[in-house]
């Protein structure tokens, strides 16, 4: 017997195929162009939220022209998009423009401009397929719904972003990457054209196709589409921020909200609804409960905060996402509701990427946004006797609803008079305000304004009021594109920190105490160690240099004669440890120091040939790795730049990363000589002193003889002949990642 409806299955199944291959390419270029700009960029969080950006804007291009061709007929559509893609197939195989950035090059200008220039056509062209696919698919199938064939788009998107960390990456050097990339591209032009056959040719504009023009959706509906999009993306480059800058500045990270992020899109437009009403349905207690936790800045558990910060973005993409489906328009009005969900997204990413570095000192950008994500997910009761509760008239609900605000005010000003009187640095929240906090919020949970004030309370509580307590004291905290910088301390000691980690600590109370070298740098560092046998190994004028400044606690190694420069990144970071006068290692110990500012490969690219006897290299993001910095061509550049028997210091001391192979594997690779000093202060160290782990690298082996006769601390590196040694073409983290061997 004939099977009348295969023709209809093997169509359906070929739009499938073109959406799923289009958007697979699509995502799985984002991380992969954004690594090969590593080297040129720098390795900071902000350098993945400004390509996100280029990202975003470039997506909101596509989905405009797909919208515009829609007043065409579709047959004349699937012409001028295949020339469209022919016309950007110019620019493959796909890859950065071949020119080097100036060395003070900020992300902020340059990523935009470097990328626009070099994908964007590419970019441009296939985002459009995705609305513009579906459209047809829709006048194909002669009213088909269309909107599932999104969520088979974001599924593939997801699996483009998950393929690139754990199979591309790993298995391919980016010029493979771009070769397979570009083979891709070429088929789904063939998938596209495939898909044009299919169009009828009788149909005109899509407003007089064989589906009838549906009304226009009204201002208000549009403006509620644009703010469900927005928060999920703003919030998906918040979350973004907070882990790559406690963990690595690389794509393995910068690919996991991305991908939960597109995710929630799958099960948000599935045609089964059950998954993605059940998890709208927890989605307001999910924020209540962890939004206040992650907000409140509690660090001592960075793994679980992590996977906390993930399901929570994960849960409030859903929800928001499920709500946009529920105001989806009819199918001839597609075009315009992606024009304006992409819209949403530009403006989520400028608020989180742009704006909240400029306006705030600290991230306040997330607290800001889970907020409106409890402004705007849908609520129902959880029991039955919590709307009973509610049941009655509107004068009863807004007796309820003002119990509840004045109960909230009062656990605030309980929780912030217990911080005030514990001094500057408070104490915990109590666990009883934890669980009145959820009672409340299982009693609010259904009314939009009682959840709400509820919200504002829990973020407020845990830890909220203590960030604007910071924010209010002159030079505590300063933010800058790079990150959010903390100064605290107390009578005896001060202390900064970048995100979660400490960079620089400086006894007070006395010269003598604020010329003592503290923490990492300590006199029995491998630093330490390294910078006292300076005059042993290159006499009184040694020549020094320093990646990454932090509080400038380097600087009291300094002796007359010698030529110390710092190359640091941040300008923010110069201004709090040499004009502020919260840290007093430069004034007392170098005066006058050569600052040079900008990316410290890049500069070092233009100092001359063995300038250097000693460089240090100290450049942590937090506790990220700027990946560039550890790759073979970067050691190569610190080998030019150092004396034939000069010293590379390299810092490796992190919480989640062992960089022992990588730095091993590229001493090997290079042709140096290494040795490591694992130092712990133990119950004999001296006052804020702070365990690290050094390895020193010569090209002459005799001057790591040296360091090891002044101390036996000094131990042979070990050999990782099964590790491949970081390039800027390769490099993985995941053989590194403390925990997963």
């Amino acid at each position: 017997m004939a099977d009348f409806n295969a023709p209809a299955r093997r169509a359906r199944l070929l739009f499938v195929v073109a959406i799923l291959s289009g958007s697979f390419l699509l995502f799985l270029v984002q991380p992969m162009v954004a690594r090969m700009a590593l080297p040129r960029l720098g390795g900071a969080p902000a350098v993945w939220n400004s390509a996100m950006l280029v990202y975003q804007a470039l997506l909101l291009g596509g989905y405009a022209y797909a919208h515009w061709l829609g007043r065409v007929s579709p047959r004349r559509q699937a012409a001028i998009h295949l020339a469209v893609l022919l016309v950007a197939g110019l620019w493959l195989p796909i890859g950065l423009m071949s020119m080097q950035l100036p060395a003070n090059a900020q992300p902020a200008v340059w990523v935009p401009w470097l990328l626009g220039a070099s994908i964007g056509p590419l970019f441009f062209a296939i985002s459009a397929q995705a609305p513009l696919l579906q459209r047809w698919f829709s006048i194909s199938s002669k009213g088909g719904d269309p909107y599932a064939l999104y969520a088979a788009s974001n599924f593939g998107s997801f699996g483009g972003l998950i393929a690139y960390p754990l199979l591309v990456e790993p298995e391919l050097a980016l010029h493979g990457q771009s070769i397979m990339w570009s083979a891709g591209y070429g088929l789904v032009v063939i998938l596209v054209a495939a898909c044009a056959l299919t169009l009828p040719k009788g149909a005109a504009t899509i407003a007089e196709g064989p589906v009838a023009a549906s009304e226009p959706p009204a201002r208000r509906r549009i403006a509620l589409w644009i703010a469900l999009a927005l928060v999920p993306s703003g919030l998906m480059l918040a979350t973004t921020t907070y882990i790559t800058t406690d963990v690595v500045a690389m794509p393995l990270l910068w690919v996991m909200p991305l991908g939960l992020y597109l995710l929630s899109f799958t099960i948000a437009f599935a045609a089964n609804r059950t998954f993605a009403d059940i998890l709208t349905r927890i989605a307001p207690v999910t924020i209540l409960l962890f939004g206040g936790i992650l907000a409140g800045g509690y660090q001592e558990r960075p793994y679980l905060n992590a996977g906390i910060a993930l399901m929570l973005l994960f849960m409030t993409s859903v929800a928001l996402h499920t709500a946009m489906y529920r105001l989806r328009p009819a199918p001839d009005r597609l075009t315009g509701f992606y024009l304006a969900m992409s819209v949403g997204g530009v403006l989520g990413g400028v608020f989180a990427a742009l704006i909240a570095p400029l306006v705030f000192d600290w991230t306040y950008e997330y607290p800001l946004l889970i907020l409106a994500a409890g402004v705007l997910v849908p609520q129902s009761f959880l029991i039955d006797p919590v709307r009973r509760i509610w049941h009655g008239t509107v004068q009863r609900q807004r007796i309820i609803t003002l119990a509840i605000a004045l109960v909230v005010a009062m656990l605030l000003l309980g929780v912030i008079s217990m911080s005030l009187a514990a001094g500057a640095d408070g104490k915990p929240t109590p666990p009883f305000v934890f669980l009145i906090i959820v009672l409340l919020g299982l009693i609010a949970t259904g009314v939009r304004r009682a959840f709400v004030i509820v919200l504002a309370g829990a973020l407020v509580v845990f830890g909220g009021y203590r960030s604007i307590m910071i924010s209010l004291e002159p030079d505590a905290r300063v933010r800058s594109y790079f990150g959010v910088y903390t100064v605290r301390g107390n009578p005896t000691m001060r202390q900064l920190s970048h995100g979660t980690t400490v960079h620089g600590t400086q006894l007070i109370g006395s010269e003598t105490r604020e010329r003592t070298p503290t923490a990492y740098y300590v006199r029995n560092s491998g630093v330490g160690q390294a910078m006292m046998a300076l005059p042993t190994l290159y006499g009184d004028h040694a020549r020094v240099g320093v990646v990454g400044l932090g509080a400038g606690t380097l600087a009291c190694y300094a002796r007359p004669g010698q030529d110390w420069r710092f190359y640091e990144i941040d300008p923010v970071v110069v201004r709090i440890a040499r004009d502020t006068g919260q840290f007093t290692f430069l004034s007392r110990c170098l005066p006058d120091p050569k600052v040079v500012i900008g990316d410290a490969r890049l500069n070092l690219l233009a100092e001359p040939t063995g300038g250097l006897d000693i460089l240090a290299l100290d450049a942590f993001s937090s506790d990220s790795v700027p990946m560039h910095l550890m790759t073979r061509e970067a050691f190569d550049t610190y080998g030019r730049v150092l004396a034939h028997d000069g010293v590379l210091l390299v810092h490796i001391s992190n919480r989640f990363l062992n960089l022992e192979p990588v730095v091993s594997s590229g001493a090997v690779a290079g042709g140096w000589s290494a040795a490591k000093l694992v130092y712990y202060p133990g119950k004999n160290g001296g006052p804020a002193e702070t365990g690290s782990a050094w390895i020193a690298l010569s090209r002459d082996p005799a001057t790591i003889t040296t360091l090891k006769a002044r101390d036996a601390a000094w131990a042979p590196v070990p050999r990782y002949p099964h590790f491949t040694p970081w390039t800027d073409d390769y490099s993985t983290i995941l053989p590194l990642v403390k925990g997963l061997r």
